[in-house]
């Protein structure tokens, strides 16, 4: 479980995506980094509490469901799925780009297509060959970010190939540590929060996992620090390595320390490196997006027929509507170069965001209605309960209100909020003409202790 979350969490974002947080912040993108991952660690803690204390079988809908009625599971839910359906598409086409450097002939709608359908058969075999597979890509990309910070590292304080090595030097000698003010490495956490998203996956994944609460709850606990230790020293890595306004958007850090640095092939690993990262995330997006539609077929809230699943209990055709979105990018690749895409990726740029937020209010409910009706299911508890969980809440509220206001940012937040009145406009759909009403229980996961009393009802909250 926890190879599954850091597979769904370290990809393209923090291997090439972190070269504009550096040129943004300056040395000070490692603070926009330490910021940003303290509030996704608190958001998973929050999480981590609900998903122990009621085990639901589809999540963090589930529990906005819980806390806040059928209204909002639909919502939350759908939202989600569109974001993993939009990222498969991104991530087919991504992994396109790299192949297609080492074999232009094949143009690039081949290539995503190809891409596509590798992956989606690594979904339909089985939930073991899934794991399996994924935790051999989070195998690699853990092993190369550890080389990474040892190598590196090495080079800094001098112990490289007998290089002198510039020290800490690089944090200040080019404008400062914040260069460009502090208001940038605030707008640098609000671009860093994104990369940290897949990290919840591992509360889908418990739904499905034979493991006790206990290793749920040391999963849910313990893998947020070690990616956030990934991120935060992979960045204070760079920008010790390399002088801040070296860095290149859009091309790999990694490759310029490694290159800095003097390691042969540099580019070609990278290269490959990061291949294996978007694969990694396409798959954990598949996976996630057939799991959460699959939750949403047993609620009632999308059609029946998504529901089957084969003899290995794989839901096939969840699967394969959460790669629609996929093969239609893959057409839009082939006749609208470079046009449909963005819209779609700035679709789901803010979705997260709003996610974490459901998350942390969902909580006060959640825990609130826990600890004064079954107060012995709480065996992980969320810090400070309920202070921490609002002052999560209103950093989270701060990076809303800056993406509103940043222009850059702007255009992701309309297009993400218009994809949650989208899906508030078909929950009003959904319960006019729905098979049946909508429903406010949440889906136990079999042979545990399910939401029992805490259901919520007319004198709840």
């Amino acid at each position: 479980m926890a190879l599954i979350a850091i597979g769904g969490s370290v990809g393209a974002g923090l291997f090439i995506g972190s070269g504009s947080v550096i040129q943004v912040a300056g040395p000070a993108a490692v603070l926009s980094y330490v910021l940003a991952g303290a509030l996704v660690f608190f958001t998973l803690r929050a999480l981590g509490e609900m998903v122990v204390a009621v085990p639901a079988g589809g999540s963090f809908s589930d529990y906005a469901r819980l806390a806040f009625g059928p209204r909002a599971g639909f919502t939350i839910g759908w939202v989600y799925w569109w974001m993993y359906a939009v990222l498969v598409a991104a991530e087919s086409v991504a992994g396109a780009a790299i192949l297609g450097g080492w074999v232009p002939q094949v143009p690039g709608w081949a290539l995503a297509l190809a891409v596509l359908l590798s992956m989606t058969v690594a979904n339909l075999v089985s939930v073991r060959f899934f794991a399996e597979t994924e935790s051999l890509f989070s195998v690699v990309k853990v092993a190369t970010i550890v080389a990474f910070l040892l190598v590196g590292g090495l080079w800094v304080v001098g112990w490289w190939s007998g290089s002198p090595g510039p020290g800490l030097s690089h944090l200040w000698e080019h404008g400062g540590v914040a260069p460009n003010g502090w208001v940038a490495v605030l707008a640098a956490t609000v671009v860093v929060l994104f990369a940290f998203g897949g990290v919840e996956i591992i509360t889908v994944a418990a739904g499905e996992s034979e493991e006790p609460e206990r290793g749920v709850a040391s999963a849910v606990t313990n893998v947020l620090w070690r990616i956030g230790l990934f991120y935060v020293a992979s960045i204070l890595v760079v920008v010790m390595v390399l002088p801040w306004d070296t860095v290149e958007p859009g091309r790999s850090p990694f490759v310029a320390v490694m290159e800095r640095v003097g390691v042969p092939g540099a580019a070609l690993i990278m290269e490959v490196v990061v291949l294996v990262a978007v694969l990694s995330v396409l798959n954990a997006a598949m996976y996630t997006s057939s799991r959460m539609l699959f939750a949403l077929t047993r609620q009632g809230d999308a059609p029946r027929v998504l529901r089957g699943v084969n003899r290995r209990g794989v839901p096939v055709r969840a699967i394969l509507l959460g790669t629609v979105v996929g093969y239609a990018a893959v057409a839009a690749d082939y006749l609208w170069p470079g046009r449909v895409f963005p819209f779609l990726v700035a679709s789901i740029g803010a979705i997260l965001l709003i996610l974490f937020l459901t998350i942390c209010a969902s909580q006060l409910v959640v825990g609130a209605r826990v600890r004064a009706r079954e107060p012995h299911r709480l065996t992980l508890r969320m810090w400070a309960f309920p202070y921490l969980t609002w002052a999560v809440l209103v950093g989270l509220v701060v990076v809303f209100v800056a993406m509103a206001v940043l222009p850059e940012q702007r255009q992701a937040l309309v297009a993400s909020v218009g994809s949650v009145a989208v899906a508030l406009v078909a929950y009003e759909l959904r319960r006019r003409w729905g098979a049946r009403a909508p429903s406010e229980g949440v889906l136990e996961v079999p042979g545990r202790a399910g939401a029992g009393g805490l259901r919520r009802d007319a004198g709840a909250g």
